[in-house]
């Protein structure tokens, strides 16, 4: 907890003059506020004296006292906003700075439905801490002091046993929190597990739909809210169980206080004014006591949900920037893999055995092999999503590791299998990697990609939203997108990943116009399936239990009768007779 204060009071304290200025106010406003039982006394105390204008005196402080106190709670809250918001904001920067900055890997393994519950948990508790900490139990703390002090005045023993009641409250009150944050842990966890679901039947909707898999998916929810609904119940009883204890507690010790001033009135060592005094103070902090309880809990409760929150900035970034970067403006597309090994941390092993390889400017180099022998790996490590565990890879002779990771990608760029497209216009998606491009750049490229004439017959042409993750494109539409997107960034390294996977034809031959279009003076790296992409390559990079085991063109490498031939056979007799190709292999 500790910990998560310290994190939560940096972003505050960044606005260090203006936390001062609202903590001063603060303390001012609930002196003046807790003066009333004072004025109670004052007033009390002057009725039997008749003395009218004492009495008027004595009415105009009180009332000057509360506009007073209004006034200040409201500056009070206007210079908390002053810290609270830009705070919160430093905060949500930081926490989305580091989460993209993660590596591939996190974003792998993570849970979208449960980060982003932790998102809105964690934000929600930093407005929530923040008010709880700075305006209510500074309130209460400051509120005692003021209380502890009037009653030293009237007699040293009610001070002790106030300030014996709050610490016995305060004690029994973490005791109970305790309970109730694990309690409400255990709950966090089961709504993570129902917002996982409910996000993963969003995003998976299409899936749903195809196999009428609708009451599943509903079967699937409703067993795991029995869970939820037996947290829930076990969370919520906690609550009952601090307002039975600490109602008890506080009442008991308060009716002690109320019978030793009764009897200091009846001895006549106290005034009439001052028992009023004492109600006042007790009945008023009576309810504190709760509020103390609830401010408290909230405290703790915020605490969990903000550290996963917070957790994040604790992760480390594996793949790091150089202290002392290689600036260049541009390449020339050289790419060489000198001794590569690599292993996925925690994963498959020996993905990748001493690969060596040397790709020229401007050549277009094809890989082929089963699934899983290491072509999408190789374009991973090239952009440094991973780093390699032996040797290294260079571009224009310097090693990769030398440069920043966005140069390094700046430099290329990439057509994956499955493009993503944010919820946007087609404009906003195909100038996503060069925001600074012109419309008549943005029409030139889609016209490279074969994307324009389909483009210019929809009523609102570039304009048009695409939809969540482009939904409202076909493949072979959102393939040409990316290539389009690509284009745009003016990368001299090519990436084609599976881009023609799983189209019709004529989607196909419309990106392998446009790959070949765009391949003249770039270097290209292709992975295809089918052949009718990567028989054009210069090179045909053939992989095999993650080593390269033959290199050459489409014609040299059918002449040698080898692993490649061998599977140019197996496509050539699938496709012969409308067969899909083997699972095993892949082009």
């Amino acid at each position: 907890m500790i910990k998560t204060l310290k994190t939560f009071y940096l972003f505050l304290f960044r606005y260090k003059k203006a936390f001062i200025s609202f903590a001063f106010v603060l303390i001012v406003a609930t002196i003046l506020e807790n003066l009333t039982p004072y004025v109670y006394k004052l007033l009390v105390d002057a009725i039997p004296s008749q003395n009218y204008q004492l009495l008027i005196k004595i009415i105009l402080l009180f009332v000057g006292l509360k506009i007073a106190t209004n006034l200040l709670n409201a500056l009070c809250f206007y210079l908390g906003d002053k810290v609270f918001i830009p705070a919160l904001k430093d905060a949500r920067l930081a926490v989305f700075r580091q989460v993209q900055d993660l590596d591939f890997a996190f974003h792998v393994d993570k849970s979208t439905g449960s980060l982003i519950s932790a998102f809105k948990r964690g934000n929600t508790a930093f407005g929530s801490l923040f008010f709880n900490l700075n305006h209510r139990i500074s309130r209460i703390i400051i509120s005692l002091l003021v209380v502890l002090f009037f009653f030293t005045t009237i007699t040293p023993l009610i001070a002790f046993l106030m300030l014996l009641i709050f610490f016995i409250n305060t004690l029994v009150s973490w005791y109970l929190i305790k309970i109730n944050i694990k309690k409400r842990a255990a709950f966090n966890k089961a709504e993570d597990k129902i917002s996982g679901i409910i996000a993963d039947n969003l995003i998976n909707y299409e899936t749903v739909k195809f196999f009428a898999q609708e009451k599943r998916e509903e079967a699937r929810l409703k067993q795991e809210f029995k869970d939820w609904s037996s947290k829930i119940w076990e969370y919520s009883n906690t609550f009952r169980l601090m307002d039975i204890t600490i109602g008890t507690l506080s009442g008991l010790g308060i009716l002690v206080i109320f019978w030793i001033v009764s009897r200091k009135l009846i001895t006549g060592e106290i005034t009439a004014g001052d028992l009023i005094m004492v109600i006042s103070f007790t009945t008023t902090f009576y309810y504190q006591f709760f509020d103390l309880l609830y401010q408290l809990r909230n405290v703790a409760k915020d605490n969990i949900d903000i550290q996963r929150y917070f957790s994040i900035l604790d992760k480390e970034v594996l793949i790091k920037d150089p202290k002392k970067p290689v600036k260049l403006k541009s390449v020339k597309g050289e790419i060489q893999f000198k001794n590569v090994s690599f292993s996925y941390p925690g994963g498959k092993k020996n993905v990748l055995i001493n690969i060596n390889l040397h790709i020229r400017p401007g050549e277009s180099v094809a890989f082929v092999g089963r699934s899983g022998v290491g072509k999408t790996t190789l374009v991973r490590l090239l952009l440094r999503f991973f780093d390699v565990n032996q040797g290294k890879i260079l571009i224009d002779g310097i090693d990769i590791r030398n440069f920043t990771k966005s140069q390094l990608r700046s430099f290329i760029g990439i057509v994956p299998q499955e493009p993503i497209l944010f919820n946007n216009t087609l404009e906003f998606n195909i100038s996503y990697g060069n925001q600074r491009a012109k419309k008549r750049d943005i029409i030139r490229v889609s016209k490279i990609a074969n994307l324009h004439e389909f483009i210019e017959t929809l009523p609102l042409k570039y304009k048009t939203q695409v939809g969540e993750r482009g939904i409202k494109l076909s493949s072979g539409q959102k393939q040409r997108l990316a290539i389009a997107r690509m284009l745009l960034t003016k990368p001299k390294i090519i990436i084609f990943d599976e881009a023609t996977s799983n189209l019709d034809s004529e989607s196909e031959y419309l990106i392998q116009d446009a790959l070949w279009k765009i391949a003249k003076n770039r270097t290209v790296l292709i992975i295809a399936h089918r052949f009718s992409t990567v028989k054009k390559a210069d090179k045909i990079v053939v992989l095999d239990k993650g080593r390269i085991v033959e290199m050459g063109s489409h014609e040299e490498l059918l002449k040698r009768k080898g692993f490649y031939n061998y599977l140019w056979g197996l496509q050539s007799r699938a496709e012969t007779v409308f067969k899909p190709m083997s699972n095993d292999i892949e082009l």
